[in-house]
């Protein structure tokens, strides 16, 4: 669920906007043409809150919206844009993936993570999202008992 939940904030918090120009007259799926030199900007920060395209909850953290039938499924990178789509996709996206499962799989499997109760838990509109008075959490250590119930040694 750490996994999930870490994606579904790259759905909400990124924040820096795209420029694409035009080379050649070219036409939006809608039909839109789109005249060579035209720049189209689109806002990755509001098309990850779009109730058109994440539903009525698109403004709820819900990490399960990325699992089908208990298995995680990612979403169209024309969807999803926090990592672009077709040509200019991002090649750094599987490594950030393996960085935020190995950070967060490390954090996770050896302590219990709580926000600290009553912080405040609000975004800084940047040039990158990030968090407004960082997030308090406490960690507290698991005990080896409760870390070597998850395993099977044979």
């Amino acid at each position: 669920m750490a996994n999930l939940s870490n994606i579904h904030l790259t759905k909400l918090v990124k924040k820096i906007d795209h420029t694409i120009q035009g080379v050649e007259d070219d036409m939006f799926p809608d039909g839109t043409l789109l005249k060579k030199g035209t720049k189209v900007i689109y806002a990755i920060y509001s098309m990850g809150r779009m109730e058109s395209i994440w539903g009525k909850d698109c403004r709820e953290f819900k990490p399960e919206r990325w699992l089908r039938d208990g298995h995680f499924m990612s979403e169209s990178a024309y969807k999803f844009t926090a990592f672009n789509g077709g040509p200019r996709f991002c090649l750094g996206k599987d490594f950030a993936y393996y960085q935020m499962k190995y950070a967060a799989a490390s954090i996770i499997y050896r302590y219990h993570v709580k926000v600290v109760e009553d912080h405040p838990v609000v975004p800084k509109l940047a040039l990158t999202l990030y968090m407004k008075h960082g997030l308090k959490v406490n960690l507290h250590r698991r005990h080896a008992a409760e870390i070597q119930k998850h395993f099977k040694f044979s």
